[in-house]
């Protein structure tokens, strides 16, 4: 390892933060809602597979959906209340998809009353992985990747290294930062217990240097925990927080193209995810809310709130005093990687990290132009590719020359069309390509095994 000063990777970019309208603001609880919208498919992955039916009672916490298929977990109700039908809905993404809509009962105290599950220092590794997916757990970090499937290491495969993914680089997001600071002991609980199953020589827990506090109480109680842990300060840079850049700052080794973590001997989480699990096998709380950062200059009152999975983002945004008359922009997520909503009708999912709502100072709609091949793009991408060339391939409809230059690799960062000075939507392009490049080789797939 190198000294903090130089624990970063080559490439990136430095947006302005905006961190300080919630970064120390504690979490509050978020009033339960008359009623919850909870999708099935609100995971990558299979949708669940409902197990309610309409006009069905069910209690806080209880299983409403089973996983449907591996890479799959359970749902389940965020509240006490009456299933009042199982339907289409407009998810976020603006694609519909079914969903179970519950009516808040109005007279439940809204108490848990759950038993935890056998502790996993008595189970095995086959039975710790069923439990996870039973809890519904799935990375909080915003890809809502199921956490069993990610802790389930290939035959042939070992993991030397885990790491705890603390950065949170998105500008404005700090829900991770605030879980940090306030639930550091359930962190390192959630770490000794999958610690106890992956058995990794050594634990990382990579932080961006601007989360002074959440450094300082996390190096304070992994030095007593026993743990082979280390709190590692990282160079505040985007996108920091991405697994491929934490594994480079921290070890220096590069995940070869097309291969995973774990063929570098590494495992990543989100810290979150990990207090989570802390919560599931202590208390036998599934993931039924999460911590979600809403914030941004049309936001009468940023706040970080732990809101049931399901609440409309209507519901939220009012609980924070609503917007202001100047917002012009409304994204799920961070400004670099979220997603623009067309309104707050959706309900808040699994992977939901945060709601943004800027004005007119922080959205411009630039005009594209031709590039002008400056090189900016290839500066930024934090993967060495050449976006430039790739958005020439991209407008000329050339998707399988994209995927000789490696679009594959992009994980879609933003960073070329932040720095881009034509206004190209390079990322966008990028997503676009790689959906029609699945959907041929899945069509190939198909006829290959019908032949």
């Amino acid at each position: 390892m190198t000294t903090s000063a130089t624990l970063s990777f080559s490439h990136g970019v430095h947006p302005e933060y905006f961190k300080h309208l919630t970064d120390a603001k504690p979490i509050e609880q978020m009033p339960f809602a008359e009623t919850y919208v909870l999708p099935l498919g609100q995971h990558t992955g299979a949708p669940s597979k409902a197990l309610v039916r309409k006009g069905q009672e069910v209690r806080r916490g209880q299983m409403i959906a089973e996983p449907g298929g591996f890479v799959s977990v359970a749902l389940h109700a965020p509240v006490d209340g009456t299933v009042t039908g199982i339907e289409l809905v407009e998810m976020p993404n603006g694609k519909m998809g079914p969903a179970i809509l519950l009516r808040t009962d109005p007279y439940s105290t809204q108490q848990l009353n759950l038993t935890p599950p056998t502790p996993p220092e008595e189970m095995d590794l086959k039975t710790f992985l069923i439990s996870i997916q039973s809890s519904g757990l799935v990375g909080l970090g915003g890809a809502a990747f199921p956490a069993h499937v990610k802790f389930s290491i290939p035959e042939g495969k070992t993991c030397r290294y885990l790491m705890l993914n603390g950065a949170e680089c998105e500008p404005f997001l700090t829900s991770d930062h605030r879980t940090m600071v306030e639930h550091p002991d359930a962190i390192v609980d959630g770490t000794a217990i999958l610690q106890h199953f992956i058995r990794a020589e050594k634990i990382f827990i990579g932080i961006e240097e601007n989360k002074p506090d959440a450094i300082a109480i996390l190096t304070e109680k992994f030095n007593r925990s026993g743990l082979p842990a280390e709190v590692v300060p990282l160079k505040v840079k985007y996108p920091q927080g991405a697994e491929k850049m934490l594994i480079t700052s921290i070890i220096q080794r590069e995940v070869p193209s097309g291969k995973l973590p774990l063929d570098v001997e590494t495992l990543v989480s989100n810290i979150s995810s990990i207090a989570a699990m802390s919560y599931w096998f202590r208390q036998g709380i599934p993931l039924i809310e999460r911590v979600v950062t809403v914030t941004g200059t049309a936001i009468h009152r940023p706040s970080n709130l732990l809101v049931p999975i399901g609440t409309s983002m209507q519901e939220v945004v009012n609980y924070c005093g609503g917007l202001t008359n100047e917002v012009s922009r409304i994204l799920l997520g961070g400004p670099m990687m979220g997603m623009v909503q067309k309104s707050l009708n959706s309900p808040v999912l699994k992977g939901t990290s945060g709601i943004l709502a800027l004005t007119s100072r922080e959205v411009k709609d630039l005009e594209e132009y031709e590039c002008i091949r400056c090189g900016k793009c290839v500066d930024a991408c934090p993967m060495h590719l050449n976006p430039s060339l790739l958005g020439l391939l991209a407008k000329n409809g050339l998707w399988e020359e994209m995927q000789d230059n490696y679009v594959f690799d992009c994980f879609e960062c933003g960073s070329c069309s932040f720095v881009c000075p034509s206004g190209i939507p390079l990322v966008q392009s990028f997503r676009v390509a790689k959906g029609l490049l699945r959907e041929q080789q899945a069509r190939e797939k198909a006829k290959a095994t019908a032949v």
